[in-house]
């Protein structure tokens, strides 16, 4: 039974709430997967650059928002 009468709550997804972080500027960063082990075939120079974490491609931006409706 509910009590309150008010709205329900959205669930967190997850998966996601473990790969995406807010900007303070309201942005979506992630880090690029593929990068934890076999990275030794790689040339430095692309290891070095996948470093750096990226930010959400803005056609993408409205899915993630919806699974992670408190994080805004």
């Amino acid at each position: 039974m509910l009590t309150g009468g008010g709205m329900l709550k959205i669930k967190t997804h997850n998966g996601a709430k473990k790969r995406f972080r807010i900007t303070g500027t309201g942005k979506i960063k992630y880090k690029k997967p593929g990068q934890r082990h076999l990275m030794t075939g790689d040339s430095g120079n692309q290891n070095r650059k996948s470093r750096k974490a990226l930010i959400v491609a803005s056609s993408d931006v409205k899915v993630i928002r919806k699974i992670m409706p408190y994080n805004f």
